[in-house]
């Protein structure tokens, strides 16, 4: 009797274990991704030495992209957020030099004419995936409007970079729905992605 108890215990236990292991590969993809952020991509000479010296200490140059204001906008934002002193990330004052650089390049990236990155995008879980044709069509649709095939079929990106440049599209006019910008990124990861055998 206590044989049998002491095996039904350690099964149930076994079992415990088991269900615990496998909940984060029940969850659905969609349940465990966060907020799509952006991607900038990094400024080269003066303007990646000032960001450099005076702005990745508290803060990367991504969430640049949430924002599209003017050269008063930009200063505006600055003048908030550059702290010095104890207890503050910049070390130094952003010298007028400096200040200009950065104002220069915010504006002509970021200006007012640019659309700010959504900061709510959340990736659907798709559970159909685009056959070629189907991407193909979509991308038709969606895409050369502004820009040839060419410009996606020469080019080659992760999953979450496809993403990022879906979402931007997005908001620069593509029309597309959230299930077909994942059914396209998930397509374009599998078929245009950063693996040197596709």
């Amino acid at each position: 009797m206590k044989r049998r108890l002491g095996t039904a215990a350690m099964g149930l236990i076994v079992a415990v274990i088991a269900v615990a292991l496998a909940a984060p590969i029940a969850t659905p993809v969609a349940a465990q991704n966060r907020a799509t952020r952006p991607q900038i991509d990094r400024p080269d000479g003066p303007v990646w030495s000032v960001i450099r010296k005076n702005c990745t200490r508290c803060h990367g140059i991504d969430d640049y992209a949430y924002y599209a204001l003017d050269r008063a906008g930009w200063q505006s934002l600055i003048e908030s957020k550059h702290k010095t002193g104890p207890g503050a990330g910049a070390a130094d004052v952003l010298s007028e030099t400096d200040r200009g650089i950065l104002l220069d390049w915010l504006v002509s990236k970021l200006g007012p004419d640019t659309k700010p990155f959504p900061r709510g995008y959340v990736a659907p879980e798709i559970t159909e995936f685009l056959s070629d044709p189907e991407a193909y069509r979509l991308m038709n649709r969606a895409c050369v409007s502004c820009h040839s095939i060419d410009r996606i079929n020469e080019t080659r990106n992760s999953a979450d970079r496809w993403r990022v440049v879906a979402v931007q599209m997005r908001e620069r006019g593509a029309k597309i729905t959230d299930d077909e910008l994942e059914g396209l990124v998930e397509w374009l990861a599998r078929v245009k992605g950063i693996n040197p055998n596709q």
